[in-house]
């Protein structure tokens, strides 16, 4: 068979143009490839955080900004009462991810004092910053410490919320019950109203440090805060373990010396039921953006990969796991081919 020039130019530009077609393809699939990686199973990554001014809040607005980003998903944040709704939120499957305070998810796990029953379908990601329990009261109040609070009007937290659990959890360790003071529950900004106003006499504000609601008191209020014994605070811990003795740093709010108080690991938790390939994502995609949590609220700047599985009170996630131990296996690396790089570079100028 005989072919024109004019027909073999055609067969010509048919494969040419089939070649391409062929490789644009194959660049198309490794674009949906690298598109798929990225992507989640789940569409949703609804954070429960609890109040508006609080650092959770902060912190979560800015981590769901992050994770919209990153994957695509409907990613929002739920401002809630915290710790022991956000755990009821999450075991109804109403939260994919929450923060919440270690006491709270001690309780949880146990199915005991707030919980009736234990919540099985959480596991932590990390262990967070300590929140501070922040004791305030006026200084013509004459309340110095907490052996003080009795008899006063004090607000103990938003009902339901981990600063709640931890108010009444301290109180007892130190012989107070409710019984003993006239109790208030609110939150952050109704509690510092309620101080300005002379309405309360002291208030509990359990969080990452500074607290907004503390600093806009702080204006044109004399605020006193109130330290809880460390030695006591010791005795308490060894029936209470999730407290750890800590101080508030001399000028947090505007305080001259430090003044000693109760600490609480705070935690990021998750469904157990979302995938491990999921949560290994989110896990990566927080630590690894750590700067921008930094720059949303100060109380991130104690958040770090080194201490995230210290103090884990709920099982940790496989997730999660997995980034930690790709974390470590590149840190143990690392050393070894540091030292085979200077080995070689050695052995060359040798020669």
């Amino acid at each position: 068979m005989r072919f024109s020039l004019k027909t073999l130019a055609f067969a010509t530009a048919l494969t040419l143009s089939g070649a391409a077609l062929t490789a644009c393809g194959e660049d198309n699939k490794t674009e949906a490839a690298a598109v798929s990686d990225d992507a989640l199973q789940t569409k949703f990554v609804t954070v429960g955080t609890g109040g508006a001014s609080g650092p959770y809040n902060i912190i979560g607005t800015s981590l769901t900004e992050t994770y919209a980003k990153l994957f695509g998903v409907n990613a929002k944040t739920q401002t809630t009462g915290a710790s022991v709704e956000n755990l009821n939120l999450l075991a109804q499957k109403k939260l994919e991810m929450a923060f919440v305070m270690s006491d709270a998810l001690s309780e949880a796990v146990a199915g005991t004092g707030n919980f009736t029953a234990k919540i099985d379908n959480v596991s932590q990601v990390a262990s967070l910053y300590p929140n501070y329990v922040q004791i305030v009261a006026s200084g013509k109040s004459g309340i110095k410490s907490i052996e003080d609070l009795k008899g006063k009007r004090v607000a103990v937290g938003a009902q339901g919320s981990g600063v709640e659990v931890a108010t009444r959890a301290l109180l007892e360790g130190f012989g107070i019950t409710y019984a003993d003071i006239k109790v208030d529950y609110l939150g952050y900004a109704e509690a510092a109203d309620g101080l300005k106003s002379g309405k309360l006499d002291a208030a509990f504000l359990t969080s990452g440090i500074p607290n907004s609601s503390l600093m806009e008191l702080e204006q044109g209020f004399d605020l006193q805060l109130v330290s809880v014994p460390t030695e006591q605070l010791k005795e308490v811990a060894k029936t209470k373990s999730f407290f750890i003795p800590m101080d508030i740093p001399a000028n947090t709010y505007g305080n001259a010396q430090a003044v000693p108080t109760a600490a609480i690991l705070n935690a990021l938790v998750v469904r157990s039921d979302i995938s491990d390939d999921d949560v290994y994502k989110l896990t990566k995609a927080f630590f690894e953006n750590l700067d921008t949590l930094k720059n949303a609220h100060q109380a991130a700047n104690d958040i770090s990969v080194a201490n995230a599985q210290n103090g884990l009170v709920a099982p940790l996630h496989a997730g999660a796991k997995r980034y930690y131990d790709e974390v470590a296996a590149a840190q143990t690396s690392a050393p070894a081919e540091a030292e085979a790089a200077a080995n070689a570079d050695a052995e060359s100028s040798d020669k």
